[in-house]
């Protein structure tokens, strides 16, 4: 099969030939129809976060079961289905406390001794990332990185729930739990704040502000419900969100990575209110609460994978999309084919862009 290989970081992906083993006992074959291209792959690419190479990036996926492992109940040949990174062993202490989205057990990884998953043309193993590696034609995963969805769903905008949306909606029904009439404030509108944005809505928040400094991000956000929007570098944003809101909002959700907007994300909350991070910072940085913003009751949270239990979650946001409720197609500024992923992360370093999705044929 095809796909993209990271051989060194800061370097364009290459193209090419790689051999997938056969499923084993609880491993699932899935034809990737469609890939989101997301910030976390880009943090591997540039090497912001460490992983050994060389490696598959791709994460964001969705695509066609072609053939399962001899344990495997969860899926059969011919669904349709959205993979996710938070792939889950079932019985480790997070698993079995209702925390599927922390568990970091290997058992859903081949173990030393099997042979790997991915191989070059020449025999040279290739890591999986993410437990996916979805730059490529086919995914060799475990039964509990997937999960079957209606096969009525367009697999283009599938794939988005894979991960934006199960990170930026997730935030917002589960890792914050909204109340109708709550204020929320979305720092940065990509593919995850847009997810936000459109959550809270469909959360029934009462005003929702969206802070991006692209001004065409901005008009994206307005369409998916943000109520009023901001330009996120002006010297003023903050001040004008906690005007409007009359002294902050309840809930700030930051959905870029930088500490930057994870402090504006500080700063615009109320009393008592949270500040929920889901980008990926550099791992040398901090974020903190003020002596005051604790006198204050201000609380500060991770969020990641949007605190998900994604084999019930996906089905449902898939159900929201069907309804009219959950817009994933204003969310997706263009679909590519595998040869320009290069192409697509430089539009994401540029950071005008939305979400672009790779497509198989």
């Amino acid at each position: 099969m095809k796909a993209a290989i990271l051989f060194e970081t800061k370097q364009p992906l290459e193209i090419a030939d790689v051999d997938v083993a056969t499923p084993g006992a609880h491993e699932v074959l899935i034809r990737t129809v469609a890939v989101g291209v997301c910030r976390s792959d880009l943090h591997f690419v540039d090497g912001t976060y460490p992983h050994p190479l060389p490696a598959i990036p791709g994460h964001e996926a969705a695509g066609v079961v072609e053939a399962v492992g001899a344990e495997v109940r969860t899926v059969k040949p011919g669904d349709h289905v959205v993979t996710c990174l938070s792939a889950f062993c079932g019985h480790c202490e997070f698993c079995v406390t209702g925390r599927m989205f922390l568990c970091v057990s290997t058992d859903v990884r081949r173990g030393k001794g099997e042979a790997p998953r991915l191989r070059m043309a020449n025999g040279d193993p290739v890591n999986q990332m993410l437990n996916l590696s979805a730059y490529a034609e086919m995914m060799l995963v475990h039964e509990h990185a997937c999960v079957a969805i209606d096969r009525d769903m367009p697999l283009d905008r599938a794939a988005l729930i894979g991960c934006a949306v199960t990170t930026g909606a997730g935030a917002v029904f589960n890792t914050t739990d909204v109340s109708p009439g709550e204020t929320v404030c979305v720092v940065g509108c990509g593919g995850i704040g847009l997810a936000a944005v459109n959550a809270a809505k469909i959360a029934g928040a009462g005003k929702i502000i969206a802070l991006d400094p692209v001004p065409e991000k901005r008009a994206i956000a307005e369409k998916l419900g943000a109520t009023h929007t901001f330009d996120a570098m002006s010297e003023t944003a903050v001040a004008e969100v906690v005007e409007l809101t009359k002294g902050g909002v309840h809930h700030a959700i930051e959905a870029v990575g930088r500490p930057q907007s994870a402090d504006t994300s500080v700063k615009v909350l109320r009393r008592g209110g949270t500040a929920t991070i889901l980008g990926m910072m550099p791992l040398n940085e901090k974020v903190g609460l003020s002596a005051m913003d604790l006198l204050s009751g201000k609380r500060l949270q991770g969020g990641i994978m949007g605190y998900n239990r994604f084999p019930v979650d996906i089905p449902r946001l898939v159900d929201f999309y069907q309804r009219g409720l959950l817009d994933l197609d204003t969310i997706i500024a263009e679909r590519l084919p595998l040869a320009q992923i290069n192409h697509a992360f430089d539009e994401l370093r540029r950071g005008d862009a939305t979400r672009s999705v790779i497509t198989f044929s």
